[in-house]
């Protein structure tokens, strides 16, 4: 017979007391990798614009400015729940820029301004920055939602832009709402252009009162699939002649989307906005100098900008969800939520508080 001594009684002993804590670590599960996991889900983010000019407390009664505060944010809203819901940036822009077009209080669609023979003519563009692909139209009188058609133009044709009777012929072959013109007509958009045609000290001159405010609305989105996407849509300039168009329908210009850089979407005195490439040039300014989306934004909209003349200002997101907008005027009615879900409603310069209307 065998007698386990007493050293070896003590090992076992001891090696009990190790194994004992380690066996009692089952009764705690460890860190879920489900935590770190949601930490690192993709950033959604969205902002919006409905445009840009003289725009002060002074010149604006409470009950506007809430009307204008609500509209951004149901606006937003619109986008955004696309977005939360795991739906495309393509999705989101056309969402929060309908809202937009639907609304009177501003210039694109349901509330545009009125040109010099008194009818409304609409611009829009849609562009997908993850395959660079775009839409635009320019000169439209009776689709209900631009933003659509510059989608359609997008997805269903080989073209980028169209124009005009083209424009509406080929909207006629899709599911897309047509209305009168005189659906687009508002009693202050015609005092505005009766007003501009009165103060207008030449026919191609921007009117004192025209110069007020530089009308347009506009969104860039980011999807949990890190594509990017803007759109703009616009009634143009009040009492525009010549079959003038602005910088909304122009790719580069009034509307740029890149995954590899930003979304940008314009608001201000078109021509200049054209001759300078706003939307391309923040884009370029980040691929080829190496800039920050804030830095390139605020160069093009602050410095660039002024110095040719132009008056205006930008929305814009890059691939992390930042969220820079400018502006050199007084004001600017823009709203957002960023990557971390920050959420902005603003109309004023130095607008430090987020005030959202919920």
């Amino acid at each position: 017979m065998r007698y386990i001594s007493l050293p070896s009684v003590g090992v076992l002993w001891m090696l009990g007391t190790l194994l004992i804590p380690l066996m009692g670590c089952n009764d705690s599960a460890p860190p879920s990798s489900s935590s770190s996991d949601s930490s690192s889900e993709p950033p959604i983010a969205l902002a919006i614009h409905g445009g840009a000019g003289t725009i002060s407390p002074e010149n604006m009664t409470d009950d506007q400015e809430a009307a204008y505060r609500t509209a951004l944010s149901e606006a937003l809203d619109a986008g955004y729940a696309v977005l939360n819901e795991g739906g495309s940036s393509l999705d989101a822009v056309e969402a929060a820029i309908v809202r937009m077009e639907d609304d009177s209080l501003f210039n694109a669609a349901r509330g545009a301004v009125f040109t010099n023979e008194d009818r409304v003519e609409l611009d829009a563009s849609i562009m997908d920055g993850a395959t660079r692909n775009a839409g635009a139209l320019t000169g439209v009188t009776t689709v209900r939602n631009p933003i659509r058609l510059a989608r359609t133009i997008m997805t269903e044709s080989p073209h980028v832009m169209m124009a005009g009777a083209g424009a509406e012929a080929f909207a006629d072959g899709f599911d897309l709402e047509r209305v009168e013109n005189s659906y687009f007509h508002t009693d202050r958009r015609l005092e505005a252009a009766q007003r501009a045609r009165e103060s207008a000290t030449s026919s191609l001159r921007l009117s004192e009162d025209e110069n007020q405010k530089l009308g347009t609305v506009g969104a860039v989105a980011l999807d949990r699939d890190g594509n990017l996407a803007a759109g703009t849509s616009t009634g143009g300039m009040t009492n525009k002649q010549f079959g003038r168009v602005g910088d909304s329908p122009i790719i580069g210009a009034g509307t740029y989307a890149h995954n590899a850089t930003c979304a940008v979407s314009s608001t201000g005195h078109g021509e200049y906005f054209m001759r300078g490439v706003v939307a391309h040039d923040i884009a370029a300014r980040m691929q080829y100098g190496g800039q920050s989306l804030t830095d390139a934004a605020n160069a093009v909209v602050h410095d660039m900008l002024p110095d040719m003349g132009g008056s205006g200002g930008v929305i814009s997101l890059d691939a992390e969800g930042t969220v820079a907008m400018p502006f050199n005027t007084s004001g600017m009615y823009r709203a957002s939520v960023d990557a971390s879900g920050e959420r902005v409603v603003r109309i004023y310069g130095n607008e430090e508080e987020a005030a959202s209307t919920e």
